[in-house]
């Protein structure tokens, strides 16, 4: 018989893994992109990004290179939207289909679960079936015995 718990964790392993080595430079690239542009780090820093930006082209003494209504800035949070889009989307199809091996490992292992229950159903009834014989043995014997007494 073989160690379920074990099995399971070595399967739960092997995909990760296979998922981990199949990953190209670019699944890692988009992943770090996708991860720190989701951040409040990032946002924090572009905010204070477009701050300073605005504040120095708004007070600045000699030279705005972007006056208001800033549309360099505009340009370049277009050109950033237009990056970031289709890496999150790769991310995000990356991601599903992640999901869909996990969910695929699970359904085996579930599979597996419940053939392993039924066998310990079909056991349990064996042995209680087995009680119950010996039970009834029992009685036959005790009964027996009580009319040879009386």
């Amino acid at each position: 018989m073989k160690e379920p718990i074990m099995d399971e964790k070595a399967e739960a392993e092997n995909w990760h893994s296979q998922d981990m080595e199949a990953r190209t430079y670019g699944d890692r690239l988009a992943d770090t992109v996708a991860r720190q542009m989701g951040s409040w780090r990032f946002i924090v820093l572009q905010t204070i990004l477009v701050i300073v930006w605005m504040s120095l082209n708004l007070l600045a003494y000699s030279r705005h290179w972007d006056t208001y209504p800033f549309i360099l800035l505009n340009l370049l949070f277009s050109i950033q939207a237009a990056y970031t889009a289709p890496i999150i989307m790769m991310v995000q199809n990356r991601q599903g289909e992640r999901d869909r091996m996990q969910a695929d490992a699970d359904y085996r292992t579930n599979i597996e679960a419940k053939q392993e229950i039924e066998n310990l159903q079909i056991k349990l009834d064996s042995i209680e079936a087995e009680k119950l014989d010996k039970a009834i043995r029992l009685l036959e014997y005790i009964s027996t015995q009580m009319e040879k007494r009386y």
